[in-house]
């Protein structure tokens, strides 16, 4: 569906297409059975799909999750959940999404991820991606705000191989164009995040710290 874009991990994985002749390695390791979908524009939804409804004869069951009861499609193999952007001060219920038969967590920054999208061909169809440079960009976000420090280890150095990955494909101006499109305050996250990384080379190749002065 044109309206669901791929987000979290299974991204590195799918993104091999997108780095076909150059420098990248298929973290598959990085593959889990948790998928996540952004629906970044429920309102503009056209056509009305019950997905747990169609999803139901492939084996996935409709699970509850927490006292809210945030929706997750479990199949023994995956996990599928989605997400929408996080509007004004947030909600921590969910968001419904009745047009597909489901309902949404609510995230911070993810418009990030829907702004610029690539499409990898899967198959026999097509799924939608955030650019690269988007999604290494918004993994130095978010590893700063991961609780567990797990997640955020592996958030920072998925950022960094990515990042590295468009280095060597020649895109260095690529990443810096997405860089200077988003809000300064973003930016400045972006920077320290990068710090964080402890990647001089990396940093110094790209030049975010003088661009967001």
């Amino acid at each position: 569906m044109d309206d669901l874009i791929l987000i979290g991990s299974w991204c590195v994985y799918f993104y091999k297409e997108y780095f076909s002749g150059a420098p990248y390695t298929d973290q598959a390791a990085l593959k889990t059975r948790d998928i996540d979908f952004l629906v970044d524009t429920p309102s503009k939804i056209k056509r009305a799909v019950n997905i747990p409804e169609l999803l139901k004869d492939l084996g996935f069951v409709t699970i509850y999750r927490g006292n809210r009861g945030f929706i997750k499609l479990d199949h023994p193999d995956l996990i599928l959940e989605f997400l929408v952007t996080e509007k004004g001060k947030g909600t921590a219920t969910p968001v419904p999404l009745s047009k597909l038969g489901l309902n949404a967590v609510a995230l911070r920054f993810l418009t990030f991820l829907s702004k610029n999208t690539i499409k990898a061909k899967v198959e026999d169809f097509y799924v939608i991606l955030p650019h690269p440079a988007n999604f290494a960009l918004h993994k130095l976000i978010v590893f700063q705000r991961r609780i567990k420090e797990e997640k955020a280890i592996k958030d920072r150095n998925t950022a960094v191989e990515i990042l590295k990955a468009l280095i060597n494909k020649g895109d260095a101006a690529v990443v810096r164009q997405v860089f200077d499109s988003v809000p300064q305050k973003w930016q400045k996250k972006i920077v320290k995040g990068l710090e964080e990384t402890k990647e001089k080379a990396l940093s110094d190749k790209l030049e975010l710290a003088r661009r967001a002065v």
